[in-house]
């Protein structure tokens, strides 16, 4: 069992790094805005969908990650405009995108439901002039190392500005926002479209890496990364140095050491989605007690 666990710990590792990206793009949502956005179950795929499809045209991988991003932060900005401006529940606001891109993504890919990427292309991970410079089995985790740290700074820089603290006082108490004189719709429509933007960048990474796109894949989504972004917030709650974003890093990692320790004592990968949402609600009720106990104490 321990063997096992220890050969797949480097791809778990990986995978931990991939779906990072995706985790930051919860944070902003969950942690900060305290909205509860399914949008990202459908922003996801949408991401890995217009990704893979422009690189079977022929496009340069970052090019098709900018567009994928580019799109992702539509999605976002969609549910930010029926959230706010036609007044629907932040709960439906998402299910309501997340319905809409499932035929989107479809339609992206032409009707296709799976899309692979032939070994011979050129994505973020493969058959370019940056990743054949390095070994074959560290291109993955220091391409996406570099691009979880690029982001992750650049997220630090932004909150630390006055639109961050604009984002995090929309969440936290709307009427900062506006006795600062700003509108507090525009502010939240402003961290859907950037948490969807990371989002679905995550997603255009990911089917680079696995050179593959399946039009389901965005299924339990919004549940991997919040169990990933209430690890991280748990786990390093009383360390005052330790950045959000950092903390959310390493959730995302931790999460998929889980997953892997799940499977090398034996358990299907069947269950996983199991395995996921017993891990959720045990993380969620622990915290749950913890409070209560504050509260008596």
């Amino acid at each position: 069992m321990l063997s096992t666990f220890l050969a797949t710990l480097p791809s778990t590792l990986e995978q931990g790094l991939l779906y990072a990206v995706l985790a930051l793009g919860i944070m902003i949502t969950y942690t900060i805005l305290d909205f509860p956005d399914l949008t990202v179950d459908g922003s996801f795929p949408l991401g890995g969908a217009v990704s893979t499809t422009l690189l079977l045209r022929g496009w340069d991988p970052l090019a098709a990650l900018l567009a994928a991003t580019a799109c992702g932060a539509l999605a976002g900005l969609c549910t930010g405009l029926i959230h706010v401006k036609l007044r629907v529940r932040a709960l439906f606001s998402g299910i309501i995108m997340m319905t809409a891109l499932y035929s989107i993504n479809l339609r992206i890919t032409g009707g296709n439901a799976l899309l692979s990427i032939p070994r011979t292309a050129s994505t973020l991970f493969r058959n370019n002039a940056a990743a054949d410079l390095l070994p074959p089995w560290l291109r993955v985790p220091i391409i996406a190392g570099l691009l979880v740290l690029a982001l992750k700074v650049l997220l630090d820089l932004f909150l630390s500005t006055r639109a961050g603290y604009l984002l995090r006082a929309a969440g936290d108490n709307e009427t900062v926002v506006t006795a600062l004189g700003r509108d507090k719709g525009n502010v939240k429509i402003a961290g859907l479209t950037m948490a969807n933007a990371l989002v679905a960048l995550s997603g255009a990474v990911v089917c680079q890496e696995q050179r593959l796109f399946e039009v389901s894949m965005g299924t339990g989504t919004m549940v991997l990364a919040l169990a990933s972004v209430i690890i991280g917030v748990n786990l390093f709650r009383r360390v005052e140095r330790v950045r959000p974003t950092t903390a959310v890093i390493a959730g995302s990692i931790l999460y998929k050491v889980c997953v892997a320790f799940a499977i090398a004592c034996g358990l299907s990968p069947m269950d996983m989605k199991l395995v996921t949402a017993a891990l959720f609600l045990g993380i969620l009720a622990s915290g749950s007690l913890k409070r209560k106990e504050k509260a008596h104490a």
